[in-house]
């Protein structure tokens, strides 16, 4: 018995061993209009891949791009509410690419935005409803539209690179104390059932100094801002962090190696 119990334990420490998931950084980062999430980007292992659903969102990363370092996928940025196809063009997309193996050779894949994703997913559950255009029903649209944000969250967690999906801030005020908190700006109950499927959950906050803008991630919980982080929780990350994911990569003891660029 005591020998077949050990041949579990090795048998489980394998399996975990040899599991990819474990070896890479998936994180939600989330922040207001012009605090640097797109930027931040360029700090992240390369190729880093990001499907842009923000219009206009990857314009400061033009240096980044013409180098190699940084694949963009505009096309979906310009979704018609009247005649919706970029969630249904994603997918087809994101299914001929997993099937070729291309997320093998990315350091990062990032989708940007949730919020805007989100609405893609929504305007694509109202077209199939024949209903472009319209205002979602309570009962019929929000929920297949989680279960499609679900179902392919998990699908973009277990991709062989890291992972992360950019999101905005809602802010809501207390009535009796007139504080102001900022939580993950999505669909019901997601703003708390989408942060538990990620390892990682920061905040932008950028600071005013004497120097200017210090831009910064915020990796604890505050009063203002929801963040979390397994790693800080190791003691390997301090409450705020510089913008660089590589560098928290490091101190992580996680692969912080870039991927082969394609050359062309």
């Amino acid at each position: 018995m005591e020998l077949e119990i050990k041949k579990e334990i090795e048998a489980l420490q394998k399996m975990y061993s040899d599991d990819p998931r474990q070896k890479t950084f998936n994180a939600l980062i989330l922040g207001e209009s012009g605090s640097g999430k797109s930027f931040l980007l360029r700090t992240c292992r390369k190729p880093v891949h990001i499907d842009s659903f923000d219009p206009g969102g990857t314009k400061g990363l033009q240096e980044y791009i013409n180098k190699g370092e940084i694949i963009v996928d505009s096309r979906y940025e310009g979704e018609n509410p009247m005649k919706p196809e970029m969630f249904e063009l994603w997918m087809k997309e994101m299914e001929k690419r997993e099937k070729m193996g291309y997320f093998n050779h990315i350091g990062t894949y990032c989708l940007d935005s949730a919020t805007t994703w989100s609405e893609s997913i929504m305007n694509w559950v109202l077209k199939k409803a024949h209903l472009s255009g319209t205002a979602p029903r309570f009962t019929h649209d929000y929920v297949p539209q989680k279960v499609q944000i679900r179902n392919w969250l998990r699908e973009l967690l277990d991709l062989p690179c890291d992972f992360i999906l950019t999101g905005h801030l809602e802010g809501d005020k207390d009535e009796v104390s007139g504080r102001m908190t900022y939580r993950f700006m999505t669909t019901g109950k997601g703003v708390t059932t989408i942060p538990l499927l990620f390892d990682e959950i920061y905040v932008l906050d950028p600071k005013d100094s004497s120097k200017g803008v210090d831009y910064r991630i915020l990796t604890q919980s505050t009063g203002t801002y929801v963040a979390r982080s397994r790693l800080a929780k190791e003691g390997l990350l301090d409450k705020y962090e510089k913008c660089d994911i590589k560098e928290i990569l490091k101190k992580a003891k996680l692969p912080h190696e870039d991927k082969p660029l394609f050359k062309f």
